[in-house]
């Protein structure tokens, strides 16, 4: 089978290795769609890892034992090798699990594990039914292009009565931007990058600040009700600034959630932003495997806005091409798809 590989600073490349088997109830996966995530960072920097990526959706083509799944089976694979028998899995909320499995003790290898591949492997638990009628790239935004807000806004009860603000427009943050909207809020967006504000608009925000404006905070309150703040903020850059833009425009006992990852330290005032503020702060990772029907709902009636998020789709012998559009910024969910022989 092929996986993408990184040769080097910016640089890409495909090998050719032997496909996983699958093995107990690890059921092996024909990728259809691999949605690329923040890998591009690696990339750039020219950083080597045994595999890449963390999200598809294909289709189940061998099992080794009588299993949730049948071969045939369309799926989308959740991230991560969770363990499944811990109380944050059996409650739904596997992402978080802290006794991970050990991909290579168990299969002899690392081949299957990325999702930049021809196929992987998988635990039958971790994979999500695709309804009939959904496409591929549908579906596959039920990993990163949405999950990650959307488990936010399920934490937050996010609803019509809120005003939400979404700070960082990549992929994940555009993905934000669609699932604010779909709950009935008014989503109010921030990124300086001119082609990410423009999508944010076209997927349905109300108005987009530019946060190297020296009043951007200011213009998000006067964008809210008597100018007191939003009501929930979901940051998706990762970024200190952002962190402290979402505190700071939050009303009185609003909500704020960090989807972004970052390794800085983001600034704190217990008394000011805690104690007389009263907000709540969230950590959202993924969304809990309950929501699963509603999250697969949603998809099925937002298509038409997931054809503005999904903009780019390669084939997996143009991996360079797509991780350097990834990096320009100018672009929203990039699709690899590894069984396509040419660009689309």
């Amino acid at each position: 089978m092929k996986q993408v590989t990184v040769n080097g600073k910016e640089q890409a490349g495909v090998a050719t290795v032997e496909a996983p088997r699958a093995k107990d109830n690890w059921v092996l996966v024909k990728v259809h769609v691999a949605p690329m995530c923040t890998e591009y960072k690696a990339f750039a920097a020219g950083t080597s890892y045994p595999l890449w990526g963390h999200e598809a959706a294909g289709e189940v083509v061998e099992v080794a034992q009588p299993s949730r799944v049948k071969i045939g089976d369309r799926v989308v694979v959740m991230p991560m090798s969770a363990c499944g028998t811990c109380a944050l899995c059996l409650d739904g909320d596997y992402i978080h699990c802290e006794d991970a499995l050990d991909f290579a003790a168990l299969h002899g290898s690392m081949a299957g594990l990325g999702t930049m591949a021809q196929y992987l492997l998988k635990q039958d638990w971790m994979l999500l039914p695709i309804p009939d009628g959904m496409s591929y790239a549908h579906a596959s935004m039920a990993c990163c292009g949405l999950g990650p807000t959307f488990g936010a806004m399920q934490l937050m009860d996010v609803d019509r009565h809120d005003t939400v603000l979404i700070t960082g427009l990549g992929p994940v943050g555009l993905g934000g931007v669609i699932n604010g909207v779909y709950r009935g809020a008014r989503v109010i967006a921030v990124d300086a990058i001119p082609y990410r504000a423009e999508k944010a608009l076209e997927l349905g925000a109300a108005a987009v600040v530019n946060p190297t404006e020296e009043d951007a905070l200011r213009q998000i309150l006067d964008l809210t009700n008597k100018g007191r703040g939003v009501d929930k903020a979901v940051d998706c850059s990762g970024v200190v600034a952002a962190h402290r833009l979402c505190i700071d425009a939050a009303r009185r006992k609003g909500q704020v959630a960090f989807v972004g990852e970052c390794s800085d330290d983001t600034p704190l005032r217990i008394s000011s932003d805690m104690i007389r503020k009263g907000l709540k702060l969230i950590g959202s990772w993924h969304f809990n495997m309950a929501d699963t029907p509603r999250m697969m709902r949603m998809i099925g009636e937002v298509g038409p806005q997931l054809d503005k998020l999904i903009t780019h789709k390669f084939a997996i012998d143009d991996i360079q091409s797509a991780w350097e559009t990834q990096l320009s910024g100018q672009c929203g969910k990039v699709l690899l798809q590894p069984w396509e022989g040419n660009n689309v």
